[in-house]
């Protein structure tokens, strides 16, 4: 399956904090209009795509298109600026990295910290912390204050390459969800399908899978998958049994994280279907992390039997996040075949 890798570097490129999303979902919302029956927005973000099926019954898809990002919390004397968080973020990442502060104009700053020449030895000898960094625009206070204030959104900024097979990128977690989710209602939108479909591009999932537990309450879906990146931890040093996934062996699909765990009968329904398939997958179980498969399961009445098909992504939260094509592919192919043959299956306990 060739991969329309310009749009998936669109959707990577475009910046969307927790919170802060307006310039992805828009993204979205646009290429989403001429695929399905109905688009709607909530309150806080969230878009529903809506394709009807041939019964009232329905399927929750959800992507979140958040990226984990930063907010500006002060400003200093000389134009510094200090920020908080969005989402969960290894320090030492950090370092050495340009970042995009989204204020009147975007700005580009770098992370910046104490110079190594003047640190004192057990200052060299600690872990970073997240305190530890500030954010240097090269402006003055009044140059950075007439264009940055103080609640602005920052991203991170790296381009999108290809290497080898793969392609590497800042924000694959979790756009490639997005990207995968268009792909599939592309492939969908002269098919007949079982059943209402709900492809959900949530918010806010980075700072606990807010947008998720909002669209569950309003859908009240019968079945879902969550979709986002997992762990590929196939890297030098890794035991067999530490690696969760690896590059180039196929989607992923979720058995457990650490919100989740997936209904059995839908992890033996994707296994099936991706074997009749001719799918590569492998199984994910991650005993840390979680998706917005859970608010998918558990927020809404009776709960969704529900499971989630995972990408297999190296660096996660870095700026440098890795995916395989063949692993993209294939999670397009399992989602679009999971959604068509879903009467198919005896759903009985």
């Amino acid at each position: 399956m060739d991969l329309n890798l310009q749009l998936l570097e669109e959707i990577c490129q475009a910046p969307g904090a927790p919170g802060y999303e307006h310039k992805i979902r828009a993204l979205i919302l646009k290429e989403i209009q001429d695929l399905v029956d109905e688009v709607e927005l909530d309150n806080m973000g969230n878009i529903y795509a809506i394709k009807r099926g041939k019964s009232n019954k329905k399927i929750m898809v959800g992507a979140h298109m958040d990226e984990i990002g930063f907010i500006v919390t002060h400003i200093d004397e000389k134009g510094f600026i200090r920020f908080h968080t969005l989402g969960g973020f290894d320090p030492k990442t950090l370092t050495a990295q340009r970042v995009i502060i989204h204020g009147k104009e975007d700005v580009i700053g770098v992370m910046a910290a104490k110079p190594i020449h003047v640190m004192t030895q057990e200052e060299r000898n600690k872990n970073p912390k997240i305190t530890d960094f500030f954010i240097d625009t090269g402006r003055t206070k009044e140059e950075v204050e007439a264009l940055i204030s103080i609640g602005d959104p920052i991203t991170r900024e790296r381009s999108f390459i290809e290497m080898g097979d793969c392609v590497n990128s800042k924000s694959l977690d979790n756009r490639l969800a997005v990207f995968i989710l268009i792909e599939t209602l592309k492939r969908l939108k002269n098919e007949t399908i079982p059943f209402d479909l709900y492809g959900v591009f949530t918010v806010q999932e980075e700072v606990g899978i807010r947008g998720a537990n909002v669209s569950a309450l309003k859908i009240n879906p019968d079945f879902g998958f969550g979709l986002d990146t997992t762990v590929a931890y196939d890297l030098p040093g890794a035991s067999p049994h530490e690696k969760i996934t690896s590059l180039g062996e196929g989607t992923a699909i979720k058995i457990m994280d650490s919100s989740t765990i997936c209904d059995y009968r839908m992890v033996s329904y994707m296994k099936q279907v991706a074997e009749r398939n001719a799918i590569n997958w492998q199984p994910e179980i991650l005993t840390a992390g979680g998706t917005d498969t859970a608010g998918i399961q558990r927020m809404n009445a009776g709960g969704a039997i529900a499971g989630a098909i995972s990408i297999p992504t190296r660096h996660l939260h870095q700026v440098i996040e890795m995916a395989h094509k063949k692993d993209i592919s294939e999670s397009i192919q399992l989602l679009t075949k999971c959604i068509q043959e879903i009467e198919n299956y005896d759903w009985s306990f």
